[in-house]
């Protein structure tokens, strides 16, 4: 019998699963309906559907009718893609009802909704899995094989830098993620991937943090800082946009025309707000400190206005050091192909034994985004997963620790001291 699904919340990140659900997984699972707040954005999923997937237009159910949808569509399992600060409504209704849930990351945005989710797994006893694409790529999972065979001994610490560039970084700045209370801030929208490779890693868990963040580039007053003297707060329709490399042109592609520009008047979001404008409270300029209960120290920088994409990280053990650097290509949410997203412009890991020559650890080539990890993912949440010795499928612990350091981070730069995580939620 084939494993019904149902998605909530039909916007750029949902096309990642429901497209790969009915085109590779057909045989063993069934999409059986979609819900979301918007209407416009569920029609033109289902155009979707009929013409790139050949397959049927399905249900669609507004918001408020989500406990309605699982009553009548009965499905297995629920796909969560919607407003992050949203998710936990979602999943925690969903296991109420006895679905299980694929949740897109962040699993949420901070420390009371993530107790209100590990409250309700373990009182419905329903499986919760996030979807983290980056512990699949064939780069990390190489590094997570190096670590484990004891490559360079014990790991003491860790320097990761991650750049977002100008064009994927932005995008932040341009949507719902803006708004701190949506998102969490881009220590947890963001970082969620880059504190859980480093849980992955090194097989631990964050034991304190600190962090320092501010606006620094994006936002009216920065911009007014620089000189800039003209401003708008969309770009549709802006003549002053037309000259800002920043601006977003929602014709330019069908999925962003298909899914915001023609969906628009009916909540007012608009997708293609400028980043040079007021009201964003997220940060683009972080750093963090932590200590891991295995006693590494992890020294970490997000930077989102850089000229590059892509990460930084060096590893210090007993026996050596580790340095991987990889450069992504660009990439804007729904404005392009969905392969590209997180793939590989170059890559390289290079190994330097505390005595011993340097050398360069062999990468195997990935097909696929986010360097060839996403169709390895979607195997393991939509078909027959395969043993795996580096346990690459995330939990709802997964999910929570890896959120729980970026939040302890949001934490530590509201009040300007360390914070321990133990302290944030209870299993």
């Amino acid at each position: 019998m084939k494993k019904k699904y149902a998605l909530i919340g039909t916007g750029g990140r949902a096309q990642f699963f429901y497209g790969s659900l009915v085109r590779d997984y057909g045989e063993t699972s069934q999409l059986v309906a979609f819900c979301d707040t918007n209407q416009t954005r569920m029609d033109y999923a289902n155009k979707l559907l009929v013409e790139n997937y050949g397959y049927k237009a399905i249900p669609t159910y507004k918001a408020d009718e989500f406990e309605k949808m699982i009553q009548v569509e009965k499905p297995d399992t629920i796909i969560v893609t919607t407003m992050d600060r949203t998710h936990h409504t979602y999943i925690i209704k969903a296991m109420e009802l006895g679905c299980d849930v694929i949740t897109e990351k962040p699993m949420t945005v901070d420390e009371e909704k993530c107790q209100d989710i590990i409250d309700a797994v373990n009182n419905t006893g329903q499986k919760l899995r996030v979807a983290f694409n980056y512990r699949y790529a064939p780069h990390n999972t190489k590094l997570r094989e190096l670590i484990m065979n004891d490559t360079i001994g014990d790991v003491h610490s860790i320097h990761f830098e991650w750049l977002l560039n100008t064009e994927h970084g932005a995008d932040y700045f341009r949507r719902w993620h803006r708004d701190k209370r949506n998102s969490g801030g881009m220590l947890v929208h963001k970082s969620t991937h880059h504190f859980d490779l480093i849980n992955f890693w090194l097989d631990t868990q964050p034991q304190t943090v600190f962090a320092q963040g501010s606006l620094m580039f994006y936002g009216k007053e920065n911009a007014e800082k620089r000189g800039v003297t003209q401003f708008y707060n969309r770009a549709r329709g802006s003549e002053i946009a037309k000259n800002d490399p920043f601006a977003l042109d929602l014709e330019k592609s069908e999925d962003l025309k298909g899914q915001y520009a023609d969906a628009e008047h009916e909540d007012g979001y608009y997708r293609d707000q400028s980043v040079f404008g007021d009201g964003i409270s997220i940060e683009d300029t972080l750093g963090l400190l932590v200590r891991y209960k295995n006693k590494a120290i992890l020294t970490y920088s997000l930077n989102c206005y850089m000229p590059w994409e892509g990460f930084q990280v060096n590893i210090n053990g007993s026996k050596g050091r580790i340095e991987m650097k990889i450069v992504e290509k660009s990439y804007v949410n729904s404005g392009g192909k969905k392969e590209d997203e997180g793939a590989l412009q170059s890559k390289s890991i290079k190994v330097i034994p505390m005595f011993g020559e340097a050398y360069d650890a062999e990468i195997e080539e990935g097909v696929g985004g986010h360097g060839g990890g996403d169709p390895i993912l979607l195997n393991d949440l939509f078909g027959v997963p395969e043993d795996d010795r580096y346990h690459r499928a995330a939990s709802h612990v997964d999910g929570a620790m890896s959120i729980l350091t970026g939040v302890a981070g949001n934490i530590s730069m509201r009040t300007g001291m360390p914070v321990q995580v133990d302290q944030l939620i209870k299993f």
